[in-house]
């Protein structure tokens, strides 16, 4: 931004987020505190989607979109986690429901959204199938690996792993991870620049040259999003009341979860579509999901093996079908590297129907 004063409100929002964080950790909750709570998660949200942009435009794609998904998912699991632990054998699902709600979320809510404002911004907006389509192959072999097979193994009653079957899930969860980073960022980047981009090389060369505003532009997202999964946890309680209010099932917090703590990377990449850059949109979108199940499932199935707590994975037969029309619908989205605006409606009509059915399954 070029204006001083955005500049300035940019820079002061997430200390004073993290300060009304503080201040609602010490007073008594009530309904002024939670509008509160709210608007400065709104303020970090915002803040937190232009210090993501500030370092993408000074490192180049795709390493902004990465450090984004990397920061959002690192703290995603430290709220998963202590939550588990807190909540013993009642929250043993709750790693299970947070992933599969973000696989969701991103997956029909987040691409579809960005399809359609990018279709009616732009008409048919371009994107490369190489690496869109290779980050949704990485997904799918994860995603079967840690949600879909636990319902089917022997070894272990109901939707779970063995000790020995969650250890080598993970492991290949954080492999398959680790090899889609170096893939994107390092051995064929080109593949995951914005259609039309010239390659690495060359777009080097315009780029911003990282240095002390980078540095104070990633203190002030990890500041912003601390301050978003902080806030997202006062409100939780609130959340949860109104759900059991609402006669929503248990399955319910993980989603309500899920789309705070997406929210940064929902607004980058609706912004990203808005400006064109659709396979900007496809990289937070999907790498989110890739970091949510190589980073997240690592971390609780070692939480859970050192700490001796339940973990159930085993997705529903309900969520097994929404996530078989996913892939298939997902599958011809990205085919022709080419989108308009049905093809964003159908996701979002799958989305609709994932939160309707989670509200009543």
């Amino acid at each position: 931004m070029s204006s001083p004063g955005p500049d300035r409100w940019n820079l002061c929002a997430p200390p004073a987020a993290l300060a009304v964080l503080g201040l609602a950790l010490l007073l008594p909750g009530g309904w002024l505190t939670g509008l509160l709570c709210a608007a400065a998660l709104i303020a970090a949200v915002l803040a937190a989607v232009h210090h993501a942009e500030d370092i993408a435009h000074r490192t180049g794609e795709p390493f902004g979109t990465l450090v984004l998904a990397l920061a959002v998912t690192v703290i995603e699991v430290a709220l998963i986690v202590a939550m588990m632990a807190g909540g013993g054998a009642a929250q043993a699902a709750l790693a299970r429901d947070t992933i599969f709600s973000t696989l969701m979320i991103v997956g029909n809510g987040v691409v579809g959204l960005c399809v359609v404002v990018g279709s009616l911004r732009h008409g048919e907006p371009a994107f490369r199938p190489t690496g869109a389509q290779a980050a949704f192959s990485t997904l799918i072999a994860m995603t079967t690996l840690t949600l879909v097979l636990p319902s089917f193994t022997i070894s272990s009653p109901g939707p779970t792993y063995t000790g020995a079957q969650l250890a080598f899930a993970a492991a290949m969860s954080l492999l398959l991870w680790v090899a889609y980073v170096g893939v994107q960022t390092l051995r064929h980047r080109e593949h995951f620049l914005p259609a039309g981009e010239a390659p690495p090389a060359k777009a080097a060369a315009g780029a911003g040259v990282p240095g002390r505003g980078a540095g104070v532009s990633a203190a002030l997202l990890v500041v912003a999003l601390v301050a978003v999964v902080g806030l997202a946890k006062v409100l939780s309680p609130g959340i949860e009341a109104a759900l059991a209010a609402a006669g929503a099932p248990a399955s319910a917090l993980g989603v309500a979860i899920a789309l705070l703590v997406l929210l940064p990377e929902t607004v980058a990449a609706v912004r990203a579509a808005a400006g064109n850059q659709l396979q900007t949109s496809f990289n937070l979108a999907y790498g989110s999901a890739l970091a949510s199940i190589g980073l997240t499932i690592p971390a609780v199935a070692l939480a859970a093996l050192w700490l001796r707590m339940p973990l159930i994975l085993g997705i529903t037969p309900k969520d097994l079908v929404l996530l078989l029309l996913t892939v298939a619908v997902s599958s011809l989205t990205l085919a022709s590297g080419r989108t308009h605006v049905l093809q964003g409606l159908v996701h979002l009509v799958i989305f609709a129907a994932f939160l309707f059915l989670s509200l009543v399954p």
